[in-house]
């Protein structure tokens, strides 16, 4: 049975400097995104033990780590793709990415009314979550979510396309408790190249996601 394997960072550890400094980048990949990886793999493992066993004691807990570590894996390896030390700014026609421009200011009004909700999404979500930019297939459009943990408040369909991490391990080491200084600053990496294209794979195959429209 397949299982799940830490994805290699597509740049080295400094690459995002100033924004985020190597020491986070480091341990963020290779020890927390690592445990979400093994965690997800190790559920897997204790749901099969307890279908060979007809064991279903715990199968609400399990189901639950599942959920938590596969959604943390996702997320993780989405957002290292979303970065680039030669991102930020705003996504232009000029640079590739005009479908995904015109999206956002048909779904948002505007970059600058969407940005400000993603900000305000990442910044302000309670504990340890994300703000996400994710395409919803049923309207085709573009919406912000707020996600608690890895997997709370997500309409069922939606495919992320751009993640911003706001749990503290992605930030405190620079940033202290300044989240929202850190939600700030990651604008300025952003790799619009990288969200264009998973925008464009999510319309790509909407009418094959769900049943209905």
């Amino acid at each position: 049975m397949a299982t799940y394997t830490l994805p290699e960072l597509p740049y080295d550890y400094a690459a995002l400097e100033p924004v985020i400094n190597p020491q986070i980048i480091e341990l963020h990949h290779d020890k927390h995104h690592a445990a979400y990886v093994k965690g997800a793999n190790d559920t897997l493992e204790q749901l099969g033990e307890a279908r060979d066993k007809e064991a279903w004691g715990a199968i609400n807990g399990l189901q639950k780590n599942l959920a938590f570590h596969l959604s943390g894996h996702i997320l993780h390896s989405i957002y290292w793709h979303n970065m680039t030390g030669d991102g930020g700014g705003e996504p232009l026609a000029a640079d590739g990415v005009g479908d995904l421009a015109d999206a956002i200011a048909e779904s948002f009004g505007s970059y600058a009314g969407f940005k400000s909700q993603l900000t305000k999404a990442a910044a302000t979500t309670q504990g340890s979550g994300w703000g996400v930019l994710a395409y919803e297939p049923v309207s085709g459009r573009l919406i912000v979510e707020q996600v608690y943990d890895h997997q709370g408040n997500v309409g069922q369909g939606s495919v992320p396309i751009l993640v911003f991490d706001a749990w503290e391990h992605a930030f405190y080491l620079q940033y202290k408790n300044q989240k929202v200084d850190f939600i700030e600053a990651m604008w300025r990496v952003v790799n619009w190249q990288d969200v264009a294209r998973r925008y464009a794979a999510a319309k790509e195959r909407a009418d094959v996601l769900l049943l209905a429209p």
